[in-house]
């Protein structure tokens, strides 16, 4: 493995001293504003139970509370790397009750069904197993109305993809159309896409 493709292989799991600077820099820079621009697109409530998945430099938790006063949130992540700095970055709210943050996988999330009024997941899904199966295990532990939120940076149209998927070792690229058709199969309804075309970010919704 090259050090190019073994740099940018923590964005998939973050690990050891890249992965440190992987989740680093997950929390600022470009990462922040395409956040933020996604979000705007979540309707986040008020309040209730809020879930992350893959919560890496634990930046967007923070965001999702400054939206969500009364809210609690959950960040899961399967990297041990990314679990210690969100919960360092959060620290004071895990103090306060507000957030937790714990090891998880997507394709067999450690909830009882009907238990978030939302779920997120930036920069992730291109790394989900079984993409159908793990949208339908988020859809379970969402309460009925429930909302998911995808925020991608690369939409699979920009002809980067095939790029990124020969640097990184098992990232998958999906288009607008992919990403609806997988949330619709797996029982999601009221589907709606946002793209930022200039720069191919991608935002997704899907109720349960």
């Amino acid at each position: 493995m090259g050090l190019l493709s073994k740099i940018f292989s923590n964005t998939r799991k973050p690990e050891g001293f890249w992965g440190k600077m992987m989740v680093a820099g997950m929390n600022g820079g470009f990462h922040a504003e395409m956040a933020s621009w996604g979000l705007d697109f979540g309707n986040v409530p008020a309040e209730g139970e809020i879930l992350d998945i893959g919560c890496g430099g634990g930046a967007n938790l923070k965001r999702l509370m400054q939206r969500s006063l009364k809210g609690k949130m959950t960040g899961v992540d399967y990297s041990p790397v990314s679990v210690q700095k969100s919960a360092k970055v959060n620290a004071a709210a895990i103090k306060e009750g507000r957030c937790q943050v714990l090891s998880a996988n997507v394709a067999q999330l450690p909830f009882s069904d009907d238990t978030f009024s939302m779920a997120t997941a930036f920069e992730t899904i291109y790394f989900w197993p079984d993409i159908e199966k793990s949208f339908a295990e988020v859809r379970r532990v969402l309460v009925p109305g429930g909302k998911f939120l995808i925020v991608n940076e690369e939409d699979g149209l920009s002809g980067n993809n095939e790029k990124w998927e020969k640097i990184i070792d098992g990232m998958h690229t999906y288009t607008p159309d992919e990403v609806k058709k997988h949330l619709a199969a797996a029982g999601f309804q009221n589907i709606k896409i946002h793209r930022n075309e200039p720069k191919h970010w991608l935002a997704v919704t899907g109720v349960k």
